[in-house]
């Protein structure tokens, strides 16, 4: 079994410090469910704070921007008013923040939001290219300092008096580069530490990372509004650096780099039939031996690039939500009453509430049929009555909203869900690299990256469809879920063929036995 199963005196001197601390502290060696206790928690929290960072621009785009030509908010001009020291700005709730205050402030703010997800989606692809090849540990925990540190580059433009639009979209889009090396780094490493027989289920739950990021950026940004919109985007920024220091400690990339006995991990799985994808995760006695799977080769993976269109729609959906929900919400009359910016953003963690039922939904429920495609597709197709339900209804109370837009995230981020976590780390690990495990990066920034390229198109459409009218937007959201749905329709047939043919195979063995 080679490094697997032995010791290694020289692993010890690669084990992260704070794995060796705990050793120290325990006096033997952790247990291979200890680490992967570890890794399940330490990527959860690393993701949840990347999302808790990429949320703070939606909870505060009602406070740059607090006008609108559709509900006839503008009841705030723009108004800067200087103390006796030229150099302090008094700041008001309500203000406003030039240049976003004006009659384009929605596209603005628009652009931004395209610009912060084109370069996360072309960093995508780099950033899966290069965590294949590098220490996963090391890379994440650069991105996530990276992130720390231009989210609050960010929010300094408060306490900077900083007027100027170019210098916002810049930060932006340097901090969607360093946001680009989460996604892939840590389904990669959750992905080798992982068989496949409950991985729908474990990274569903798992995954509820990015709604509880969601929910966390959304309550602190809420609560910090006023003391100054800066404080929305200081506090995320340390927060992920803090948690990078972390990953940086205690995370183990993969079982090898911690001498791990792998005998302690549940069984493999059989291999399924047909695509056959549930190869063994990780062959050790060719660890070592693998060469990183390239750009090309990983798209022609079969089932990749379905999914990976899929999810190019399905993420235009999500990221429209996690961008203009509290906005949405803000300039939307429910029962007659405009909310403030910080009730909005509030309410708008509701839509993630339902997002972690759905995905653990979706991932428990592809585990039991074994079928993720037909899953997926499936929650899609429900997406649709639960966006136009949402649009039509959401106004007339805040419980009928409250109930909406729980289901509307429940189908909405179900299948994201799946597709960006056990899908993703299914095709890493699919028959045809003949048990490479060094794919699973690259894979996963694939899939991810194309549905990023819809997450930068969606919300850079609704900066200026919202302007017009906010049912254009959701039709365009109906239509975004409908073709996500039907782009998947070959793998669905072919589930439901092999499921047919299962059941025949089953009704066949008792006759022949007898």
């Amino acid at each position: 079994m080679g490094s697997m199963t032995e010791p290694a005196p020289e692993s010890n001197h690669r084990k992260p410090l704070g794995i060796r601390f705990l050793e120290y502290i325990k006096g033997t060696a952790l247990s291979y469910k200890t680490y992967q206790a570890i890794v399940l928690i330490v990527t959860f929290f690393a993701y949840a704070s990347y999302h808790a960072t990429r949320k703070t621009t939606s909870i505060v785009k009602s406070t740059l921007d607090p006008q609108s030509s559709d509900v006839g908010l503008k009841l705030y001009p723009w108004r800067v008013t200087y103390l006796q020291e030229p150099a302090r700005l008094s700041w008001m709730l309500g203000d406003g923040w030039a240049p976003f205050n004006g009659s384009d402030g929605t596209a603005l703010l628009g652009e931004l939001d395209v610009a912060f997800l084109a370069f996360y989606a072309m960093g995508m692809y780099f950033s899966g290219h290069l965590g294949d090849r590098t220490n996963l540990r090391i890379f994440l925990t650069v991105g996530m300092v990276g992130t720390g540190l231009f989210t609050s580059f960010f929010g300094i433009g408060y306490w900077g008096n900083i007027h100027s639009f170019y210098y916002y979209l810049i930060v932006q889009m340097i901090a969607g580069l360093f946001q680009s090396t989460g996604w892939p780094s840590v389904v990669a490493v959750v992905g080798k530490w992982f068989g496949k027989s409950k991985r729908g289920l474990i990274m569903g739950i798992w995954n509820a990372h990015t709604s509880i990021g969601n929910i966390t950026g959304s309550l602190v940004a809420s609560a910090l509004l006023s003391y100054g919109w800066g404080w929305s985007f200081v506090v995320p920024g340390l927060m992920i650096a803090f948690i990078g220091l972390v990953v940086f400690l205690l995370l183990p990339v993969n079982p090898e780099s911690v001498g791990a006995d792998r005998e302690d991990d549940e069984p493999h799985s059989p291999k399924k039939i047909g695509e056959g994808v549930a190869q063994p995760l990780l062959q050790s006695e060719s660890e070592g031996k693998e060469n990183a799977v390239g750009f090309i080769q990983a798209w022609k993976i079969p089932g990749v690039a379905p999914f990976a269109l899929c999810l190019f729609f399905a993420k235009l959906v999500a990221y429209t939500f996690l961008y203009w929900l509290p906005f949405y919400i803000s300039h939307t009359a429910i029962d007659g009453k405009y909310l403030s910016s910080a009730s909005a953003g509030n309410l708008s963690t509701l839509f993630d509430v339902g997002g972690v039922v759905g995905g653990i939904l979706a991932g428990h429920i592809s585990d039991r049929l074994n079928a993720r495609a037909i899953t997926a597709a499936s929650f899609m197709y429900c997406a649709i009555p639960a966006l136009f339900f949402y649009r039509s209804y959401g106004h007339v109370s805040l419980t009928i909203n409250i109930i909406l837009m729980f289901i509307t995230g429940m189908f909405v981020n179900g299948p994201y869900a799946l597709i960006t976590t056990a899908v993703s780390a299914d095709l890493g690990t699919h028959s045809s690299l003949e048990g490479n495990s060094r794919a699973l990066a690259t894979v996963t920034a694939i899939i991810d990256g194309t549905g990023s390229v819809g997450a930068a198109i969606g919300p850079l459409l609704t900066g200026y469809i919202s302007a017009t009218s906010w049912t254009v937007v959701f039709t365009m959201l109906m239509a975004a879920a409908l073709i996500a749905g039907l782009l998947l329709t070959r793998l669905v047939v072919a589930e439901v063929t092999e499921k047919i043919e299962e059941s025949r195979s089953q009704a066949r063995s008792p006759a022949l036995e007898v």
